[in-house]
């Protein structure tokens, strides 16, 4: 027992004795309010993948290709010239046919930027599968105001359009 805390003796308890402080429990000097306002709290911004390294990460992959058929050519001895040709021809055969096209179960944990892109790319086509517009705003719907302007806005448009097929 420590400061009046804790077992006297540990047998018979199921525990080994010492005394451990719970880290889960709520400081006593938080208020209600205090924990309310963590509620609050805007959700973290998503980074844009920066398109920069997505390219000079797909250029790197062709490169390493093309390295490994140099090394595997020199090693069979062909000719410096032909090595040099196949090489080219490998690299613009890659480059042609690499796209932006990213498989996201393929990549690495570390390619932040690849999983970014494959991500925001997802949400694209969910977007676009449930029919969502583009300038569409989590929260817009319960704007009362915001409503009533885009009603009189579409209300608008439909009058000068009719107005255009009578003409």
């Amino acid at each position: 027992m420590y400061n009046g805390i804790g077992l006297t003796t540990p047998r018979g308890s199921g525990t080994n004795g010492y005394v451990v402080r719970n880290l889960s429990a709520l400081r006593s000097f938080q208020t209600p309010q205090d924990r309310a306002s963590a509620w609050d709290v805007a959700p973290p911004k998503h980074r844009e993948p920066d398109a920069e390294i997505l390219e000079h990460e797909r250029k790197r992959k062709v490169e390493v290709k093309c390295l490994e058929l140099q090394l595997k050519l020199e090693d069979e001895g062909v000719e410096e010239d032909k090595i040099e040709e196949q090489v080219s021809e490998l690299r613009t055969k890659l480059l042609a046919e690499a796209s932006a096209q990213i498989n996201a179960k393929s990549l690495k944990p570390s390619d932040t930027h690849g999983i970014a892109y494959a991500k925001k790319d997802e949400l694209n086509k969910m977007a676009r599968a449930f029919g969502t517009r583009s300038d569409y705003h989590e929260g817009d719907a319960f704007d009362r105001e915001k409503q009533e302007e885009l009603r009189m806005r579409r209300h608008a448009e439909r009058e000068e359009r009719d107005r255009q097929r009578e003409e």
